[in-house]
């Protein structure tokens, strides 16, 4: 039943179907119990306001014959600068009170002052329209909807006062409450579908052209936002949800963006159906001196008010529909491809916006057809424009595609015809490029014998010192950069110099090979790092290790050192080292002479203490002898 009340209500909004419970013969609507909508227009009388404002009294005693009767079913008295009377008479014959709304459904009225029964009530009239912000309004709705009371058995008359820069149409309309909610639901579904329809089209297009970068569809995208945007202003949709407390700009809004879809139309126009200053010069600066004069006149919205800038705005637009429609039947007749469904699509465009330029003059009655002709036209000439764009793109897509397929083929003879003589220069140049590989590869593997030995102690197969200080440098870098734990160890083997006057220096460089394999043992990670800094000095450095950790790792290359047996002439003897440590993470990036500092400092600490030792040394200055049993890393 709900679904049924709603098509009814769509159909009689479409047909302009009322309850035929009505009186005219006395001017008099009658509203009972079953009566559901009454166009009130042609029981309306109305009379011209003098420059100077008459009040309520003076209307009530108003001399009857100088009441205009309303003879059409329309109210529409186009555009001037007076403010009018308006006055009708509602009959409730029913011995029980009613209440219906009343709805003026025409939402850019500026000011309605409403006087319900007058003579018998001293009640402050109820000021509507859209000088006042969206929430003062009895109803919340696009247009201004007043709720009555009807007496029973009693004659109720209200009173209005109209003033409004726009065209002067009051259309009234008497509803039960629950028709007009059905009725709303209707009106609320045109809309939706109308706005979905725009929405979706926006969306289509603004992607389509991030992706192929065709202007085109960007000019596209801003008609198409802009002419949604002006008729959400026009029929009161905006005001109700974009912008209630703006009621300066909603007034400004009609015009600019009126104005701005004929600046983006045309502009579009000119763009898709090529009308350019090479092939039409004169229609050319034609079309551009209009979207000028749209563009001034979108600027000059800003701060003119509307009532100065309608009537210029409505007869450009007029002359801008009527120009895109000649361009495009001239480039259809040149056999433009994209013209046949630019011109229907402006053809719908320019039928809704003369209909709705005609109402307003009050050539053409106001009813939901001509109030929504421009909403009908718009969105079929967008979903046509829209495919229009899609066949102008399809074409596009064809004849690079066919070029491309020409030039493959082309190419491909080309190539063929080349493929002889340049064969014997292919196998040269492979034979060439061979060599060259192998010589590369040949080069690039002594550089990196090179780069090893250069890098590498000959003698304990360990990285050399000056190696160390380039990774060194790097790891106290990165350490200060990512506030890391950096730990350097540096080790001494104890009394070398003794064991080395002894037993001669090739007992001695044995001596440091051992050393330095059980020092490898313990390096078990790739950012480790071990080398040899000179004589009998060795260092390790563990990136990202803190203190526990490089502690039991140099207390094992002491143990391990310390338990290694190592002949000599048939002695067994076995060497001991010192190890100073350092962890920390560094404060500044170049802290590498200080670490290895402290380290070396640790070191003679330990030496110090009796050597065959680990010593740490901490930022207090105090240095930690630690023992370890069974630690691991």
């Amino acid at each position: 039943m709900p679904l049924l009340r709603v098509l009814i209500a769509l159909f009689s909004l479409l047909f302009g179907y009322s309850s035929p419970v009505v009186a005219a013969a006395d001017r008099q609507a009658t509203w009972d119990l079953q009566s559901e909508r009454i166009e009130l227009s042609r029981f309306v009388d109305y009379w011209p306001e003098p420059d100077l404002p008459t009040g309520i009294e003076a209307i009530t005693d108003l001399d009857p014959q100088r009441w205009t009767p309303n003879q059409s079913e329309s109210l529409s008295l186009g555009y001037g600068n007076s403010a009018y009377w308006f006055r009708v008479a509602v009959k409730n014959p029913t011995d029980e009170a009613i209440m219906p709304l009343m709805e003026i459904a025409y939402p850019v009225l500026d000011r309605i002052e409403v006087f319900i029964n007058p003579e018998s009530s001293s009640a402050e009239p109820l000021v509507l329209g859209d000088k006042l912000p969206f929430h003062a309004r009895p109803i919340q709705h696009r247009n201004f909807v007043v709720p009555l009371t009807l007496a029973a058995g009693e004659q109720t008359w209200v009173y209005l006062r109209v003033e409004t820069t726009s065209s002067m149409q009051v259309p009234l309309i008497l509803w039960e409450q629950n028709n007009f909610l059905a009725a709303e639901q209707a009106r609320s579904i045109f809309q939706g579908f109308y706005y979905g329809i725009i929405l979706v089209m926006v969306l289509y297009n603004l992607f389509v052209f991030m992706a192929v970068k065709e202007r085109s569809f960007l000019h596209y995208v801003g008609y198409i936002t802009a002419m949604p945007l002006f008729l959400a202003s026009l029929h009161g949709v905006a005001f109700q949800y974009l912008w209630p407390q703006a009621i300066w700009w909603n007034d400004q809004a009609i015009t600019v963006f009126l104005n701005l879809a004929l600046v983006f139309g045309g502009t579009f126009s000119i763009r898709f159906i090529n009308v350019s200053p090479t092939n039409h010069p004169f229609l050319n600066r034609w079309a551009v001196g209009v979207v000028v004069a749209a563009a001034v006149l979108a600027f000059a919205g800003l701060m003119v008010p509307y009532k100065y800038l309608i009537l210029p705005t409505i007869l450009l637009a007029f002359i801008a529909c009527s120009t895109m429609l000649v361009l495009s039947i001239v480039r259809w007749v040149q056999q433009d491809p994209a013209a046949r469904y630019y011109t229907f699509a402006w053809v719908f465009m320019l039928f809704g916006g003369m209909v709705l330029a005609l109402s307003k003059f009050t050539v053409l009655p106001r009813n939901l057809l001509t109030e929504n002709a421009t909403q009908v036209g718009s969105a079929l000439g967008v979903i046509l424009l829209s495919i229009a764009l899609a066949d102008r793109l399809e074409r596009e897509k064809k004849r690079v595609f066919e070029t491309q397929q020409r030039l493959i083929r082309e190419e491909r003879k080309a190539r063929m015809a080349q493929e002889k003589s340049l064969q014997v220069q292919r196998e040269a140049n492979t034979q060439l490029e061979e060599r060259v590989q192998q010589r590369t590869q040949d080069l690039e593997h002594l550089n990196e014998q090179l780069l090893e030995l250069s890098a590498t102690d000959a003698l304990t197969r360990l990285k050399n010192r000056g190696h160390f200080d380039r990774i060194f440098q790097s790891a106290v870098v990165r350490a200060y950069r990512y506030e890391e734990p950096l730990s350097l160890l540096v080790l001494d083997i104890d009394h070398f110099k003794k064991f080395n006057d002894t037993y001669g220096h090739l007992v001695g460089d044995d001596c440091l090979k051992m050393v330095s394999q059980c020092i490898q043992k313990f390096i078990t990670r790739s950012q480790d790092l071990a080398a040899r800094y000179g004589g009998e000095e060795f260092v390790v450095l563990l990136p990202d290790t803190p203190m526990n950790g490089a502690l039991r790792v140099a207390e094992r290359i002491r143990m391990e050192i310390e338990k290694t047996a190592f002949p000599v002439s048939g002695d067994v003897l076995h060497l001991t080292v010192s190890v100073g440590v350092c962890s920390l993470s560094p404060a500044k990036a170049d802290a590498t002479k200080d670490i290895f500092k402290w380290a070396d400092q640790a070191l003679y600490e330990a030496k110090g203490q009796g050597r065959n030792r680990v010593v740490a040394w901490n930022m207090d200055g105090q240095p930690i002898n630690p023992l370890f049993t069974g630690l691991s890393r």
